[in-house]
């Protein structure tokens, strides 16, 4: 597993990014059930974000963390999603699976369209669970 590369961000930027990644890696160890209900209580009253302010979190989420960086795909999204309401928007969060082989992945969406992820391999994966 490869790395994801981004471009360094700035300082008045990492204080946001990173209090979305400790979030994100403490709402991960969550059940899915209590996980969903935490997300649906998050995107509450918050406007439908862009692609790009989607891409911007993610891309954020990504420079202030390794393990974000990596295969830590839930805390990815997770973290991405956080630092959106943070900045009043909501993507959609979405996690799925491929049985043949077996593979689970979590991501966020705009307009039914992952958001820096590639489109052709996340279209292989059956949304188990989705938070608008």
């Amino acid at each position: 597993m490869t790395l994801e590369s981004a471009d360094r961000l700035p300082w008045r930027q990492r204080p946001a990014a990173l209090l979305a990644v400790t979030a994100a890696r403490a709402l991960a160890r969550l059940s899915p059930h209590r996980l969903r209900r935490v997300l649906l209580l998050a995107s509450r009253g918050a406007r439908p974000a862009t692609a790009a302010q989607a891409l911007r979190a993610r891309t954020a989420v990504v420079s202030v963390s390794i393990a974000c960086a990596g295969p830590r795909c839930l805390q990815r999204s997770i973290a991405a999603a956080l630092l959106c309401r943070l900045r009043g928007t909501w993507p959609q969060w979405r996690t799925g699976v491929v049985t043949q082989p077996f593979a689970a992945h979590a991501w966020i969406a705009v307009d039914g369209e992952p958001v820096g992820e590639d489109a052709g391999a996340v279209r292989d994966f059956s949304v188990v669970m989705s938070v608008p």
